[in-house]
């Protein structure tokens, strides 16, 4: 297939697998023709489907190259896990070509920190070239000044990497680790992996070198074409090896072609930070034929060496809620059913009322809470989240959202959350109605502003720090305002609208009626602590989890590809699950000691793993990541906060619930007098 072909009725194939699947889009038939009434309708329906494959997602519509086509190498961004600062590739001194363009870049790529821009690499497909000089004359090498030397130095000593792309491949260094140090050389086994990117250059006794000689190694897949048809090419690896070469070794010529030394002879090049510094950028291009096929080329980058510890991970999370199961199972079938058929004994009622205390509250346990509004708007956001993360996590299980499709999984993510608010606002506008409130106009501002003005809040403040770095990573004004407008143009009008047919549905029917005193609530246990609750009710769930929390947390901090999420599909269920038992232990043995406040502290309960997530991200920073700078830490911990709220608010609002259905029921089940 080649690129630029027209629109409807392309033959998809995603990278994720090497499964296809046809797009079947509609055309122009005699159907169309013969019921006038629906021809304006079906001219739409057809625009539609065809504007829609109007473009190729990146990635997906694989592009055919013949023998000596351009293949064009661009940048993405320089990276580094000791700043979490990224740059634009040509904020330091590197080659440019006449023209610099910029590649048009959607919302997740822009809140990444991409600035994907060409390079004057000349790569040609199937052409070798031994060495080449990328900018300067043999005779005249490239200058850094003084200013420029310092600020490359300083990009080495903190760790950066450099992130180029071919054919929308990323670069990455092949590292050969060997499994068996102490056995022969002979039988030593060789251990390939794949480092994402390039080192900037690497540091040696205090001094500083450049890498300056890049050795691009690109593998092509051979498609079958027929006898009298010209061959065609697929770009199925890209792998650099990156060299530091200093001036006086490299030979150029007129032609800006070069002689590489031998390795045994050649020194590196030195990158003195208070003195200007001349050199060469320099590059070679080795071609080699593949049998990986263009649907697998990706396995490289996304193929998990340790697959066994998911699956670890996995079990742990099956076992942890099996035990919770059986802990309801004891609760619900023995305790439960005993207390309500003794309940409903009318000739030994009160003798079984002075045993158990679940029922004596019955008459309390729908009290309304304080401050009904801001919780049933938390719970509403709570919804949003969900509905927002299961969906993403499952068209990503899917293979939809591929890394391929640069940014695809952050823009779908905020498209969705927008999109959700009415789910939210339905969700809120019912609750709130249950807790007798009356102002369902300020509930549906407080839904749709609480926790996403926390959220931009925090991230502006953060997004200052960026600006002042002048780091890509800083979101762009315009971006900026078209957040803005996104989430009062489109989140706040469809929060109203949820929020007010949730309000004007039939309320939640609690199956018992509330007293008009208040019951007085007897003293509580130590364990009865909301904290002690916390502690107990989080650490289950956060079980489940923590082992494919690694695996995010390394994708985030430490530039690393997840692409698993058919685990995480899994443990997101099992955590679900876990959440919901867990909530409704807790509230049994809350009712049980006679303190019938259950809607804020379950609410809070609920979500007690998020605090264990904050306890293992501290531990995250202080063993995994070598950040010492103040704005980098400032970086980590604002980010932590809102993952540990979010976090919080979801897995709260699904205790909440499943304690809300399992209150209602047991109290369906009894006799009221």
């Amino acid at each position: 297939m080649k690129a630029g072909r027209p629109l409807c009725g392309v033959k998809l194939r995603n990278q994720g697998s090497s499964t296809s699947a046809d797009v079947i889009t509609p055309t122009r038939g005699s159907k169309m023709a013969a019921a006038m009434d629906w021809l304006p309708w079906s001219l739409l329906l057809l625009s539609l489907t065809c504007e829609s494959s109007a473009f190729y997602v990146p990635g997906v519509a694989p592009i055919n190259f013949h023998q000596n086509d351009p293949v064009e190498i661009k940048a993405v961004k320089l990276t580094s896990s000791r700043t979490q600062l990224p740059y634009e590739y040509y904020s330091l001194p590197f080659c440019q070509p006449s023209k610099i363009t910029y590649k048009a870049e959607n919302l997740g790529e822009v809140l990444r920190g991409d600035r994907i821009v060409n390079t004057p690499f000349q790569v040609l497909m199937n052409s070798e070239k031994k060495c080449e000089v990328l900018c300067g004359q043999s005779n005249k090498p490239v200058t850094l000044t003084v200013e420029q030397s310092r600020l490359v130095a300083e990009r080495i000593t903190e760790d950066y990497y450099v992130h180029l792309i071919a054919d929308n491949l990323p670069v990455a260094t092949r590292l050969e680790l060997y499994s068996n140090r102490d056995s022969d050389d002979k039988k030593k086994e060789k251990d390939v992996q794949f480092e994402h990117g390039y080192r900037l250059g690497f540091m040696d006794v205090n001094k500083i070198y450049l890498h300056n000689h890049l050795s691009f190694i690109l593998y092509y897949h051979r498609e079958d074409m027929e006898e009298d048809q010209e061959h065609t090419y697929r770009v199925v690896r890209f792998e650099v090896i990156p060299q530091s070469i200093r001036l006086e070794d490299l030979k150029a010529d007129e032609k800006s072609s070069c002689t590489l030394p031998e390795s045994t002879n050649s020194s590196p090049q030195e990158i003195d930070p208070n003195k200007e510094n001349q050199l060469y950028f320099t590059y070679s291009v080795h071609w080699e034929e593949s049998d990986i096929k263009w649907a697998s080329r990706w396995d490289t980058y996304l193929t998990m060496s340790d697959v066994q510890i998911h699956w670890f991970s996995i079990i742990n999370s099956v076992v942890v809620v099996f035990f919770l199961s059986g802990i309801l199972s004891m609760i619900i079938i023995r305790t439960l059913r005993k207390d309500i058929a003794n309940y409903n004994k009318e000739d030994d009622i009160e003798d079984t009322m002075e045993e158990s205390g679940w029922k004596l509250v019955h008459g309390d346990v729908f009290r309304p809470p304080q401050y009904p509004m801001i919780l049933s708007s938390l719970l509403g956001s709570g919804i949003q989240l969900f509905c927002m993360i299961l969906i993403v996590i499952f068209v990503a299980m899917l293979g939809m959202l591929s890394p391929s499709s640069r940014g695809a999984l952050m823009t779908t993510a905020c498209f969705l959350f927008m999109f959700m608010g009415v789910f939210g606002g339905f969700s809120a506008g019912r609750l709130y109605r249950t807790l007798k409130g009356h102002r369902w106009k300020k509930g549906a501002f407080c839904t749709a502003t609480l926790y996403p003005g926390v959220v931009f809040g925090i991230c502006f403040v953060l997004n200052c720090f960026i600006w002042g770095k002048h780091s890509s990573g800083a979101v762009p004004f315009p971006t900026m305002v078209a957040l803005l407008c996104m989430w009062f143009g489109i989140s706040l009008p469809l929060v109203y609208l949820g929020y007010y047919f949730g309000f004007r549905k039939q309320p939640y029917d609690n199956p018992v009626r509330t007293n008009q005193i208040p019951r007085q609530i007897p003293e509580q246990r130590w364990y009865m602590n909301r904290f002690v609750g916390i502690l107990m009710a989080g650490i289950l769930p956060f079980g489940a989890m923590f082992i494919e929390l690694f695996f995010i947390f390394s994708a985030i901090w430490e530039n690393q590809f997840y692409y698993l999420f058919g685990f995480l599909f899994l443990v997101f269920i099992i955590l679900v699950v876990s959440c919901s038992q867990i909530s409704i232990v807790m509230v049994y043995f809350q009712l049980c000691a006679e303190d019938y406040r259950w809607w804020w502290r379950n609410f809070l309960v609920s979500g007690g793993s998020a605090f264990y997530v904050l306890v293992y991200a501290i531990f995250y920073f202080v063993n995994k990541l070598d950040i010492v700078e103040f704005i980098p830490s400032l970086l980590y911990f604002g980010y932590t906060a809102l993952m540990v709220l979010s976090f919080w608010l979801l897995t709260g609002t699904i205790g909440f619930y499943a304690a809300y259905m399992f209150v209602r029921k047991i109290y369906a089940a009894v006799k009221i007098d």
